[in-house]
């Protein structure tokens, strides 16, 4: 299938060939039919990134300082990494599209195959032949309403929250501040509720165009507070909707000039933001923000998990707002007949895009694409590249390529001599594109079962979220595959378990991405310990925040951060100790008190040979301080390591990625033992299970 793409570090656009995306089970894929292009959002987008990367960095000053204190804290060549990734991973456009519904997951209920959908969501709803949406991102078209129209519900929906977000009772009377697309329908769902709307744009055309409007002021030209006094009866509007885009506060000080006293501005558009107090505050205005499409944006729990609010609680989700747009469509309130000013086909796009670059004369403009997507395929072959054959070189088939595989693992694979990256696997086909070109894989899928069941696939190399370690890892064994999957191996004993047991009746090796062990700062620590000599080790790991809805907290999905990360901190103690742990405590407040996990923890990890280990990993810590920062006392001697820092200006950091596979693939090819023990890699998870329980029941555990 195709999809509508933009490297954003160079700005280019492609219509690029990428697999098909992959149903999750509350999900459905939509053969899109089409797709409205969100001018000014995406025109936005795609100035940002033709601009230089000083320009970038001039607009978003936020993620420069987040970039300084990745440096800080990671090193210059980690954060390089880090950074090239993120920008040369392709961004699909695109999140208001329409079609029929094709496939069906599981625990979906109220979609059938066949179904007229309308789609929203950046990264669901994209210029796409086909589109992978989750259930609560999806409404169900009215008969009487076509797929076009309906590629317009998420733009009106997000109209339809800022008019929400005004309170509007009957008969008051409001303003809106440019006359854009999302403008034009927010007058529209004004006057469809019965309200008179008075329209205000710097183009005079614009107003002509709207027969809604019971009244229109053009900035510059007429005088607007005078006209807003009188259409507001006196008084000015009961209120304000600001729909314009422009880095100016001028929508905001006019909005506050011609609203009567106590009245509310609800602020749609990307505006300047500098309140005039004295405006605001002698008429006591309430000023609002409106987040796009309504309750539920930005939620994960909602969007892509399908939790709905309960309607008595949240009467409008973005979810029902979508509905009710299509209803106010379906009813005759709304006709976007007058808002379509251009039509293209999919095979257009990119002239489309040309359109808006060059600000020519548009309103809606629209894709259309063909009736059917007649050829459904799970992969793509790229084109074939021919490679040095070197005896014994093991071939690799990737299985996940998000960030951390794009900025870490990827580069550390890529540079051992005797590997090749043969095939690429990921949930959606447009990142395996991306990561398959660059490495010159030789296919790319959607379906990782492809890449198992591929006799030619020596190493699999495991990088997804963390609920299908274990799922994938017992598969790739079972087909006798060599296995390396990133931390953690299993989110729990009985997953655990499948991935000994397919280990322990396999041909092939289970590694786990413990790399700490392999670097040379830990290397270095190792060789020259005593190994008869009992040893006291202090970690501290200042983890930093995540967003509490970030997939990693969340107990299924990524087990949280205990599971999820400490249990680094637990394999590079086991490392040094070279014994088994014998009883764990665990204690730490529970803060963030919202979060679905425990992130803060203080664990005393005693060994059978009387060592003791003590690991504090917090998310309290001041972020501009080092990450990790180890103290291991034994024989009179102090060893340390400070994140990792190597040289003799400590720029650069060595975490052992790259001495991690070259350790694995030497095994491979030689006919060794894994490099890591696999009675040490189920101490570790077991380990990191009891931290957990010792935290729930305040009590020493046994890591059983």
């Amino acid at each position: 299938m195709r999809q509508l793409q933009q490297n954003f570090s160079s700005g280019e656009l492609e219509l690029a060939e990428v697999p098909e995306p992959r149903l999750s089970s509350n999900g459905v894929l939509v053969d899109t039919r089409y797709s409205l292009v969100s001018a000014g959002t995406e025109r936005a987008m795609m100035e940002l990134a033709n601009k230089t990367l000083l320009g970038k960095a001039k607009e978003r000053p936020d993620l420069v300082k987040e970039v300084v204190n990745k440096a800080r804290n990671d090193g210059l060549h980690s954060t390089y990494h880090s950074v090239k990734s993120r920008l040369d991973k392709p961004l699909p456009l695109g999140y208001s599209c329409s079609g029929r519904v094709i496939e069906v997951g599981e625990d979906v209920s109220n979609f059938s195959v066949g179904d007229s959908v309308a789609c929203g969501g950046a990264e669901y709803a994209t210029h796409s032949e086909i589109n992978h949406v989750p259930e609560n991102l999806c409404v169900s078209v009215p008969d009487g309403v076509s797929l076009r129209d309906a590629s317009f519900t998420t733009v009106g929906a997000i109209a339809l929250q800022g008019v929400r977000r005004l309170d509007p009772t009957p008969g008051e009377r409001f303003a809106v501040i440019g006359l854009g697309l999302v403008g034009r329908l927010t007058s529209k769902l004004l006057s469809a509720y019965g309200h008179p709307v008075l329209g205000i744009d710097i183009d005079e055309s614009k107003m002509s165009a709207a027969d809604e409007l019971e009244a229109g002021a053009v900035i510059g030209q007429d005088n607007v507070e005078h006209i807003a006094e009188s259409f507001g009866e006196g008084g000015g509007v009961d209120g304000v909707v600001i729909a314009a885009a422009t880095d100016s506060d001028e929508p905001v000080e006019m909005a506050g000039e011609i609203t009567r006293e106590q009245g509310r501005v609800s602020v749609v558009g990307d505006v300047g933001m500098d309140i005039p107090r004295a405006a605001y505050y002698e008429k006591e205005l309430d000023f609002r923000l409106s987040r796009s499409y309504g309750p539920g944006r930005y939620d994960r729990t909602y969007e892509e998990k399908g939790l709905d609010y309960p309607i008595g609680y949240v009467r409008w989700t973005e979810n029902r707002n979508m509905a009710e747009f299509l209803r106010l469509v379906g009813d005759g309130s709304i006709n976007l007949d007058e808002f379509v000013s251009h039509s293209y086909s999919f095979d257009e796009a990119l002239d489309a895009y040309d359109l808006i670059l060059e600000g020519g004369d548009y309103t809606g403009v629209v894709l259309e694409y063909d009736s059917e997507t007649e050829q459904r395929s799970t992969g793509l072959t790229l084109k074939s590249v021919s490679k040095r054959s070197v005896p014994g070189e093991v071939s690799v088939g990737m299985i996940g390529a998000g960030n951390f595989a794009t900025s870490t693992l990827l580069p550390a694979i890529s540079s051992v001599d005797d590997i090749d990256i043969t095939a690429v696997a990921t949930a959606t086909g447009g990142s395996a594109k991306a990561v398959g070109k660059k490495y010159e894989a030789n296919y790319i899928t959607t379906n990782y079962d492809v890449i198992i069941e591929d006799p030619d696939i020596d190493l699999v190399v495991i990088a997804t979220r963390h609920d299908l370690h274990a799922e994938i890892a017992a598969k790739a064994l079972d087909a006798g595959k060599n296995v390396h999957v990133e931390k953690p191996p299993a989110l729990n004993r009985e997953e655990l378990q499948s991935v000994v047991d397919a280990e322990q009746a396999s041909d092939g090796r289970l590694m786990v991405g413990y790399n700490r062990r392999f670097s040379e700062p830990a290397q270095d620590i190792a060789s020259a310990l005593n190994p008869n000599a009992p040893l006291m080790a202090n970690y501290r790991v200042n983890a930093g925040s995540v967003p509490l809805d970030h997939w990693t907290l969340d107990p299924e999905e990524g087990g949280g951060r205990i599971i999820g990360e400490v249990c680094h901190f637990v394999d590079l103690l086991q490392f040094f100790v070279n014994d088994s742990p014998e009883s764990v405590y665990a204690n730490g407040p529970a803060v963030p008190a919202e979060s679905p996990t425990r992130q803060n923890v203080q664990v005393v990890i005693d060994f059978n040979d009387g060592s003791t280990g003590t690991i504090t990993y917090t998310v309290l810590g001041d972020g501009s301080d080092g990450k990790e920062y180890l103290e291991v006392h034994s024989g009179e001697n102090t060893y340390r390591i400070d994140d990792f820092k190597t040289g003799r200006l400590g720029l650069d950091q060595s975490k052992g990625f790259e001495n991690e596979f070259r350790a694995f693939v030497d095994a491979i090819q030689n006919g060794d033992q894994s490099p890591i023990y696999i009675g040490s890699l189920v101490e570790t998870s077991l380990t990191t299970f009891a931290i957990r329980e010792s935290l729930k029941e305040e009590a020493s555990i046994r890591p059983d």
